[in-house]
């Protein structure tokens, strides 16, 4: 696991704040052949969050290169500033994921959310102007598998410590173990992870 050197993640997704999620939908199919892998309500289960429901669409074989997030009631009307909901970058390996958890730490930058959504186990920073930058590595070994995992399972989100899940690996637990794991509560943060 390489805890001293940058490792370049590819640019993955975007995800973009919509109070028009049907609209949207229909703009991104038109003009860029987007498929609709998952729509879901509500996200997040118990927690509050402005967002009443979610999309997730592809022209590739990756999951999804863009996250919509449907705003409504107060939250629908957000200034411009706050429609850009996240930028995500793919690790190839959940240990390139960890080692550059482990890099950042030792410089001091810290993720505000850590979570294994079922298709990703994801790290969340926000960088100096306050946008969500995702960090991710996928649970499974091909798009082709991951993309089907989204098209037929639920939401998933299960908020973890980062360095008990770090621990684990280190301890020799297999990437599968540790998304199991995970996903069981096991690694589950000491406060409740930010919406």
């Amino acid at each position: 696991m390489n805890t001293e050197t940058i490792i370049h993640p590819k640019l993955q997704h975007f995800g973009l704040n919509t109070s028009n999620m049907d609209a949207m939908l229909d703009w991104y199919r038109k003009v860029l052949g987007m498929t609709l892998n998952h729509r879901t309500p509500w996200l997040g289960g118990a927690q509050r969050t402005p967002w009443s429901s979610a999309a997730f669409v592809s022209n590739d074989e990756v999951n999804h290169r863009i996250a919509l997030f449907e705003r409504s009631g107060p939250a629908a009307e957000a200034p411009r500033e706050e429609r850009v909901q996240h930028i995500a970058f793919a690790y190839q390996s959940l240990d390139d994921l960890l080692g550059t958890y482990a890099r950042l730490k030792e410089l001091g930058i810290k993720p505000v959310m850590a979570a294994d959504q079922g298709v990703h186990i994801v790290l969340y920073y926000l960088d100096p102007d306050q946008n969500r930058i995702e960090l991710n590595a996928s649970n499974y070994a091909d798009e082709w598998t991951a993309t089907e995992h989204i098209k037929s399972s639920e939401s998933t989100f299960a908020p973890f410590d980062p360095d008990r899940l770090l621990a684990a690996r280190t301890a020799g637990a297999s990437a599968w173990d540790l998304h199991k794991r995970t996903l069981a509560g096991e690694f589950a943060p000491g406060r409740p992870a930010r919406a």
